[in-house]
């Protein structure tokens, strides 16, 4: 095995984790805003929410959340201390965002508030941990 094969293997789990679901979240948003900027109906109606009925500020604000979540998710998996950064700062916006639209879409505000509170721990319960230099 390579001594990159071997890092990978050395890292915490739970540091793999947050990786993995960043890049994941980081995917499905980048669908939603797709969703949003064509205006589907597929949409939840959000118009009592705080972008009111423009559909397009809440794709902008996916986009936002996709950007952070997928550099934070491979800053992550290369061991940089700048992914874990960027992970707080996701955690931070989509629990946010879950607030603002739990009335509107409670499984999906729950869901990813539970996401970003596992993600926070995953951060925090690994903040020893270093990737070794190669």
């Amino acid at each position: 095995m390579s001594t990159q094969a071997l890092s990978g293997l050395q890292r915490p789990g739970w540091l793999t984790f947050a990786a993995i679901v960043l890049i994941s979240v980081g995917c499905l948003r980048i669908i939603s805003a797709i969703y949003y900027f064509a205006d589907s109906v597929r949409v939840v109606n959000l118009t009592g929410g705080a972008f009111g009925g423009h559909i397009f500020l809440w794709g902008l604000w996916d986009l936002l959340i996709a950007v952070l979540a997928l550099g934070g998710g491979f800053s992550l998996l290369a061991g940089n201390t700048f992914g874990r950064v960027i992970g707080y700062a996701w955690a931070i916006v989509v629990i946010v965002q879950s607030f603002l639209v739990l009335s509107y879409a409670p499984w999906f505000g729950f869901s990813a508030l539970l996401l970003a509170i596992l993600v926070i721990f995953a951060l925090s319960a690994t903040s020893d941990w270093r990737e070794q230099p190669a």
